[in-house]
């Protein structure tokens, strides 16, 4: 197969652990921001949501490459 049997779950994986750390990371830059400045506060329920969405697909990609 082109590029790999694995591709689809490295690719899961890829944009899952994305999603999560990014919105993590989001969530954390804008914690200690000057009230004055340009940054704007993510909101919380989404970010979190996103996260858990992010954390689903890592583990299910984890497992995957594991079992297969």
């Amino acid at each position: 197969m082109f590029l790999g049997e694995n591709l689809l779950v490295l690719l899961a994986l890829a944009f899952g652990g994305a999603l999560a750390v990014g919105n993590f990371m989001a969530l954390i830059n804008t914690r200690g921001a000057p009230k004055d400045s340009d940054y704007e506060k993510p909101p919380l329920g989404r970010s979190v949501l996103m996260i858990l969405i992010g954390l689903v697909v890592s583990i299910w990609a984890i497992g995957s490459l594991i079992a297969g």
